[in-house]
């Protein structure tokens, strides 16, 4: 699908403010409610706009250790992805998985809510994952860019 200069407008200001009403979003890029409306039914039809979600700070609900584990798993299992994920998923801690080509095999990013809750979850919940060859663990220290915005 092509997106005009409107389409990214709109984009534009619901990036801004996930949360705004129609009305409100129509008259912020130059549009009337109903012209405002057909647009964004059109950008979710095509895929462009696939859900509005709700960013919770989750240093607020207790969480204040965020640490990056870097895998390399054992690929001399040809399943050893596939169950590597299917047991990574099942850890309700885990905010990410990420997979790579290189010598990086998975990135998982763990939440605990202190370093007594992460050395659990490292003992009782990552180590028995199967297939790991190696793992290379990064503490998270700050946020400097964080943003699934768009350049629109």
């Amino acid at each position: 699908m092509s997106i005009d200069d409107t389409d990214r407008r709109l984009l534009r200001h619901l990036q801004a403010d996930p949360g705004i009403r129609t009305a409100d979003l129509a008259t912020r890029a130059g549009l009337t409610p109903a012209t405002c409306w057909r647009r964004m039914e059109k950008l979710r039809e095509t895929g462009v706009i696939q859900r509005i979600e709700a960013v919770i700070d989750w240093r607020k609900l207790g969480y204040s250790v965020e640490v990056s584990l870097r895998f390399t798993l054992d690929k001399t299992n040809p399943r050893a992805f596939d169950e590597f994920i299917a047991a990574a998923r099942a850890v309700p801690e885990l905010r990410e998985i990420h997979t790579f080509l290189g010598r990086v095999d998975v990135r998982l990013n763990v939440l605990a809510r202190d370093m007594a809750h992460y050395q659990e979850l490292y003992r009782t919940r990552i180590l028995p994952l199967p297939h790991i060859a190696d793992i290379e663990a990064l503490m998270h220290v700050a946020d400097i860019k964080r943003s699934e915005a768009l350049p629109l």
